[in-house]
């Protein structure tokens, strides 16, 4: 099955007609040494938080993948017989069980199709996409256009007295433990660890419109919304044998809101390179970081 997708470069383009510019600066990355990592094969599974669009240098335009993602950031640390990073942009726990297309429409195969039995390490991160996050965020910057008074994003999503993105949460754990069972039955023996994501919002307070331009009273609810959805993870990945690395926490006041040497996460105009409230160099260094401390 394909199931094709709305590649990140439209969501991208889409977010870019509310901005006058974008600039890009190239941070460094070092990656940690040291770490107590299965050396066998690790095998990256994910969507675009993994693979790190318009983070230099990227190596696969399709799906929008750097090779100073956190991936290979972790590969290189932990000195694995064998890398395969299939993380794509765009990508959901269909693209991962049944293959997809990236951004240029390149028809892909099944991210799983990476796991082998021999895998000694596979991380997953993926909901984002499956819950439709990327939209959630240009649907909310555009409801407040003009005005950060109100709750534009929440009052559209709670309509009728039940919400649609608490809802999709639900709906997407199911789809989430589909894929942590398709990667233990690929690779038994494999350690399997789930990475939420980081913090896009400020943990607490409401935002900093018009540099995120997202209602203030918005802020708190799709806070809620994200908190919700690493919830999810985290339980999916105990009640299926894997582990659940928080990259949440460690990214508290490094939001899209903070200053461009703070932050791991971009805003709408990114002023390092990165897509728009997408992590950083820095953001995924501290995925990284989050990652080999959890594997230790």
């Amino acid at each position: 099955m394909n199931r094709p997708h709305l590649p990140l470069a439209r969501t991208a383009a889409r977010l870019a007609t509310l901005a006058a510019a974008t600039a890009g600066v190239l941070l460094a990355v070092v990656a940690p040494a040291h770490a107590a990592v299965p050396a066998g094969r690790y095998v990256a599974l994910g969507d675009s938080y993994t693979s790190a669009p318009l983070v230099p240098t990227q190596v696969d335009l399709n799906c929008l993948r750097s090779n100073r993602n956190y991936p290979s950031l972790v590969a290189a640390s932990a000195g694995s017989s064998s890398f395969a990073d299939v993380s794509c942009s765009g990508a959901t726990t269909d693209d991962i069980l049944y293959g997809g297309s990236g951004a240029l429409g390149i028809k892909l195969p099944p991210q799983l199709n990476a796991v082998t039995s021999a895998t000694a390490l596979v991380t997953v991160q993926i909901g984002g996409n499956d819950i439709g996050f990327s939209g959630i965020i240009s649907d909310c910057a555009e409801a407040s256009v003009g005005s950060p008074l109100g709750s534009p994003c929440k009052d559209r999503f709670t309509a009728g007295g039940t919400d649609q993105l608490r809802g999709r949460i639900a709906g997407a754990a199911p789809k989430v433990t589909a894929v942590l069972r398709a990667v233990r039955q690929a690779a038994p023996n494999a350690r399997i660890v789930v990475l939420g994501y980081p913090a896009i919002l400020p943990d607490s307070g409401y935002g900093c419109w018009p540099v995120v331009p997202i209602a203030y009273q918005d802020v708190p609810y799709l806070r809620g919304v994200e908190k919700a959805l690493n919830t999810m993870l985290a339980d999916t990945a105990k009640a299926n044998g894997a582990s659940y690395a928080d990259v949440y926490t460690p990214s508290i006041g490094r939001d899209a809101c903070k200053s461009s040497g703070t932050r791991w996460v971009e805003g709408l105009v990114p002023q390092s390179s990165a897509a728009p409230f997408h992590p950083n160099a820095r953001g995924e260094q501290g995925m990284a970081t989050a990652l080999l401390a959890h594997l230790s």
